[in-house]
């Protein structure tokens, strides 16, 4: 079926029919309406709470309008759609169908048995802002939520429209409304979501840990340096989510090259688009065109149509914010997978294949030297330049600025993994954490158990704690006294080690340093 087709098909199909919610069915007051929702194993669960107003006609490309107030009873037994975005293609982060621009809602699991306020996990998850959701059975919360916390996932919207500018757009445009980022401001909106109501599902709004993977890494570090997002979390995790990617500006700037900036700017990029679709460059005929077009060309993430500088919602770089000491305040556990992105070499023809095109020749023996020769290099060096480095970057500039940071490094592979490297890959840590091992695109056995629960228990203490550190599990060194040490997830059970191959890293944060020093 083509693409336009299949997306027509999923804009048009209904929720499905589901039975009414049970008798006792759990129930949570918010507002002036109820949600029902449903238990299981001890575990109650509310889906689809939708949390802004839908953002579509008037509303698509704006800030997110909060959810009309409940005015009674909604059933909240079922997760709501998915955003808009290219077909799922079997990645088992992405839930089911329907798909909507009609899609921000989110999810809340929390124990049954309660008896004072807990800690609150709010998951964001990856797909390189172009797909995803929080619906996917991968994140259910049901695991974590069992041993003590409030899980919260969310859906965020996605590609062009949550990411976008054009000059029509501009010219309508309150004075001061911020534009471009609408994801992000999405996410803003949910946590207020969680801030003003989830006390009422058991949780603590002052305990609030926002976690996510990739993409959502990226997210975590953006709310990260957000003024507007400032008191609306206690402590962060961020699972490969890079660190050193530049955002664009939406206006273009006098001196790009000078500034960091690209000169092609998100309003020049959006203004290049509409033309090549065929779209008037009108505000009207923007909001009209069908959301299935919206996805062709793809977005670029790391290309420069996805993340962006907004001046208002996001004004700097993660990491000149990091650099400046102008993150939030806050705990942060930060690492990366032990073979990110192991299948893409820097010769392929995409935006991260062009992070080294800039090295001298110099710099170029000296990473075959320190890479051990091609293979070495092509194998390996893409994940340090957009993961590895940028992690470990972001970490120490994190604790030198005197806040709580755990490094660490995930290398489990499941025996029945069949992928031709070794290592574990990008996104593979998420079944872990969650504790959703049944969501694993690879069979598992009881040493990914014994797994899971070791990691899901760090991540739950330090939500607990703001340290991941107790119930008898290895110690994992906060870098602030000890810098440069992690906590590996290995087979075998968890090490603390050094940063490995530093030295590779050191190449790389050079060669940072020099293109920064331009």
């Amino acid at each position: 079926m083509p693409l336009t087709a299949l997306l027509g098909a999923a804009l048009l199909m209904t929720t499905p029919m589901q039975d009414p919610p049970p008798p006792a069915s759990p129930t949570v007051t918010i507002g002036r309406g109820a949600l029902i929702g449903r238990e299981s194993g001890g575990v109650e669960s509310f889906k689809g709470v939708p949390y802004a107003q839908p953002p579509i006609g008037p509303l698509r490309w704006r800030p997110p309008v909060p959810a009309a107030p409940l005015t009674g009873p909604r059933d909240a037994g079922q997760v709501g759609a998915i955003c808009i975005q290219p077909p799922a293609n079997g990645d088992n982060g992405v839930g089911p169908l329907p798909m909507s621009e009609d899609c921000l809602t989110l999810n809340v699991w929390t124990p049954k048995e309660r008896d004072h306020p807990l800690p609150v996990m709010v998951w964001i998850h990856g797909g390189g802002y172009i797909n995803g959701s929080g619906t996917a059975a991968l994140y259910d919360g049901t695991s974590l939520a069992r041993r003590g916390v409030v899980v919260v996932t969310l859906n965020y919207r996605l590609g062009r429209l949550g990411f976008f500018d054009h000059p029509a757009l501009a010219a309508e445009r309150p004075a001061g409304e911020p534009a471009g980022n609408y994801a992000v401001m999405d996410m803003i909106l949910a946590l207020q979501w969680v801030r003003d109501h989830v006390a009422a599902f058991g949780g603590d709004p002052e305990q609030v840990t926002i976690f996510g993977e990739s993409a959502g890494g990226v997210a975590v570090t953006q709310l990260m340096v957000a003024e507007q997002a400032r008191g609306l979390f206690s402590k962060v995790i961020v699972e490969s989510g890079l660190g050193r990617q530049q955002g664009v500006a939406l206006e273009d700037v006098a001196d790009a090259e000078a500034s960091g900036q690209t000169p092609r700017s998100t309003r020049a990029r959006g203004a290049a688009w509409a033309e090549a679709a065929g779209v008037e460059p009108t505000a009207e005929a923007l909001r009209a065109v069908p959301a299935e077009r919206l996805l062709q060309p793809a977005p670029s993430f790391y290309g420069g149509d996805l993340i962006l500088n907004d001046g208002v919602v996001i004004k700097e770089d993660v990491e000149t914010a990091f650099a400046a000491g102008r993150e939030a305040p806050v705990p942060l556990i930060i690492g990366t997978n032990s073979a990110e992105f192991w299948w893409m070499k820097p010769s392929d023809l995409t935006p991260y294949g062009e992070i080294d095109d800039a090295l001298t020749p110099e710099e170029k023996a000296a990473f075959l030297t320190g890479y051990g020769g091609q293979e070495g290099y092509d194998a390996h060096v893409l994940s340090d330049l957009v993961f590895n480095e940028p992690a470990r970057h972001l970490a120490r500039l994190h604790a030198k600025n005197g806040h709580p940071t755990f490094l660490y490094r995930f290398d489990v592979v499941s025996a029945a993994m069949n992928e031709p490297h070794a290592g574990a890959t990008h996104a593979s840590e998420r079944q872990y954490v969650f504790d959703t091992l049944s969501a694993s695109p690879w069979a598992t056995d009881e040493r990914d158990q014994r797994a899971a629960d070791l990691m899901s228990g760090y991540w739950l203490q330090f939500a607990r704690e703001g340290d991941p550190n107790g119930e008898g599990r290895l110690r994992w060194p906060d870098l602030r006294p000890e810098p440069d040490l992690l906590l590996e997830f290995t087979n075998d059970g968890p090490v603390i080690r050094p940063v490995p191959e530093a030295g590779r890293l050191d190449l790389i944060e050079q060669l940072y340093g020099r293109r920064k020093a331009r």
